[in-house]
């Protein structure tokens, strides 16, 4: 039994989806033609409380065709330093959009209304960029599945109108945030002009990503989907696959959650780990004690198909997903304590 923790794009579809995918009704989307990625597009939208929303290839194009809707080469952004749109794209907001990255020293990923009215304070003259941007992300990837406190996302929307910045969700994982929070798509919709929600990472889809917005910028991001190369012909399969995913997954998040819980236990009672990170969601983020070899900690563990990744300088990761089991955290949890190095 292989116990993959390495992400939680790791799973594959359910026989159930994949039924699902199979019986779907396809057209060809580039001529808005496919009726399931159309129905799926208006599903989302309302769900959110938005006028449209574009359904993408992936998390990345989605995030990348939001910043370059909302902004002009030579502009600003403001992320926090561990966001995944400045970490983890390729550079795509300075390759793609031609913007610089002005990066906010947060804590696990987020950082506080104070600290933006700060940062965007200042000199405004024809030796600094147009600020342009806000980019939000929720969960935390590096931080470890953190979820933001929905009140401080009023205080930064406030500020963002204030200054007239446009306001972008990274969402990828938004739907564990809302699962753990107790809170609702809507709420969210409200306050951000443009949301990335990603369906192949704890809902299980093989694929897929919407953005949702007015529906000026579903029109704009439809252009830009074309120009970055990601428009898709009977991509309905794919659309049938979120769909399913968004009425029969999403519930269950609970359940990873509760499992990352228990790790993080495991991880706390062994003598070779030297800090977890408070779990709030599916991400487990941990640090091996001083004199552990990180790189041995995670050979040794797949040596007993256990897999997972080191985030370098003795920082650790495992994340929860639909494919992992309670059989799959009993075996992985008797290792980590059975484990020496």
């Amino acid at each position: 039994m292989i116990v993959n923790l390495i992400s939680d794009t790791v799973t594959k579809p359910t026989p159930e989806m994949l039924e699902y995918m199979m019986n779907a009704e396809v057209g060809d989307d580039v001529f808005k033609h496919d009726p399931t990625v159309n129905k799926l597009q208006e599903k989302v939208a309302r769900m959110f409380g938005k006028e449209d929303s574009l359904f993408f290839p992936s998390g990345t194009m989605a995030n990348q065709a939001a910043i370059k809707l909302h902004t002009n080469p030579g502009d600003k952004m403001f992320c926090d330093k561990w966001a995944h749109v400045f970490n983890y794209e390729g550079g795509g907001a300075a390759f793609n959009s031609g913007v610089s990255s002005h990066l906010i020293d947060g804590h696990r990923g987020m950082f506080t209304a104070e600290q933006l009215e700060k940062a965007i304070s200042g000199r405004a003259d024809i030796h600094v960029p147009y600020s342009r941007l806000v980019c939000i992300e929720n969960t935390t990837n590096k931080g470890g599945g953190a979820c933001w406190d929905i009140n401080e996302l009023k205080k930064i929307q406030k500020l963002t109108v204030d200054n007239n910045l446009a306001y972008h969700l990274d969402g990828a994982r938004l739907f564990n945030a809302l699962v753990a929070k107790d809170e609702t798509p809507v709420q969210y919709g409200e306050l951000f002009d443009t949301i990335s929600i990603c369906m192949s990472k704890g809902l299980g889809a093989p694929i897929g990503s919407l953005l949702v917005g007015s529906k000026e910028h579903i029109a704009k991001a439809l252009r830009i989907r074309k120009l970055f190369g990601g428009a898709m012909r009977q991509v309905g399969y794919m659309a049938a696959a979120v769909d399913y995913a968004l009425d029969n997954h999403v519930e269950r998040l609970a359940e990873d959650h509760n499992r990352a819980k228990h790790l993080g236990e495991a991880l706390e009672n062994s003598p070779l780990i030297k800090k977890v990170e408070p779990i709030e969601t599916n991400i487990v983020i941990f640090y091996v004690a001083d004199g552990v070899d990180e790189n041995e900690f995670v050979n040794k563990l797949a040596a007993k198909d256990i897999l997972l990744i080191s985030m370098g300088e003795g920082k650790l990761r495992m994340v929860t997903h639909l494919d992992f089991t309670d059989d799959m955290l009993e075996k992985t949890v008797s290792e980590i304590g059975k484990l020496k190095l």
